[in-house]
């Protein structure tokens, strides 16, 4: 890293910090811990068929993959049908304790067996089976988010988890706890055809981009469909410890000379500059 003009890390914690300690130009990214919201005016075919695609894709390892589900109350049971019908699996409680055991060691870090598989030979570690045509697996994690809930952080595996919601205020919270426990400054998304609630999340959710009715993790990267920079470097601002919130690409790789010209002087009186504030004394 020390003999280029600049290097890109996009990765864990320890290359990004060895990039920015490198002495030279770097664009770190930072983990994700992608959450959907989906409320009652989504439609849920349309949900669970992306969230599918989104958490199947590279067998859910990337960042941007569906890690985190919260569901309206009312729709919740009609949700969890809609993704068993894409191909998830309920565990239940015993099978998600053999879960976590599997997932993370005693130190709190994943496991390298059970990252980046099909939910069959996660299951397998673990100790339990799961049938051949499961694409993704799903624990119930309702109250269940923090540094000690493991199934609140990132899973870098075909695996979500699953919460409800019984007013868009309780779904807001829902989402600031679990960024506080992982992935601030990296993506979330939300099913809904209600405005103020997506506009709602967007002011509270402390991410860079959010992406509305759409495969997470295809859409975060850029498609044909939402006008997103194509990219899978996603910059996740100092909400993430990262220089940049953008989707880096090649704009973030070159070097441009501004060209100034005389104009004619505009100067806005103190007035204008200040507004409201403009001959108010200071106490």
């Amino acid at each position: 890293m020390e003999i280029c003009d600049l290097t890109l890390a996009t990765g864990g914690k320890p290359m990004v910090k060895a990039a920015y300690s490198s002495g030279r130009p770097a664009y770190g990214v930072g983990a994700g811990n992608s959450s959907i919201v989906i409320d009652e005016t989504a439609d849920l075919d349309i949900a669970a068929q992306n969230t599918r695609i989104s958490k199947t894709s590279d067998f859910g390892s990337g960042c941007s993959a569906d890690g985190n589900i919260i569901i309206q109350k009312s729709i919740y049971d009609d949700m969890v049908n809609a993704l068993q019908a894409e191909g998830g699996y309920l565990c239940s409680a015993e099978e998600k304790a053999l879960l976590e055991k599997a997932m993370w060691d005693e130190k709190g870090n994943r496991t390298f067996p059970t990252i980046a598989c099909k939910p069959q030979q996660t299951a397998d570690v673990a100790g339990f089976s799961v049938p051949e045509d499961r694409k993704f697996l799903m624990v119930e994690n309702q109250g269940q988010i923090g540094p000690d809930h493991k199934f609140s952080k990132e899973k870098l595996t075909t695996l979500m988890a699953l919460y409800h919601f019984e007013t868009f205020d309780d779904a807001l919270e829902t989402v600031r706890q679990i960024y506080e426990t992982g992935g601030k400054g990296h993506s979330c998304g939300i099913y809904s055809h209600n405005n103020d609630h997506i506009d709602a999340l967007a002011r509270v959710a402390p991410v860079s981009r959010m992406m509305v009715r759409q495969p997470q993790s295809k859409a975060n990267a850029g498609a044909w469909t939402n006008g997103m920079p194509m990219t899978s470097s996603l910059g996740c601002g100092i909400w993430g410890g990262n220089i940049t919130n953008e989707n880096v690409t090649m704009k973030h790789m070159m070097n441009y000379t501004w060209v100034s010209r005389p104009i004619p002087e505009d100067r806005p009186s103190e007035a204008e500059l200040f507004g409201e504030f403009f001959g108010q004394e200071v106490a």
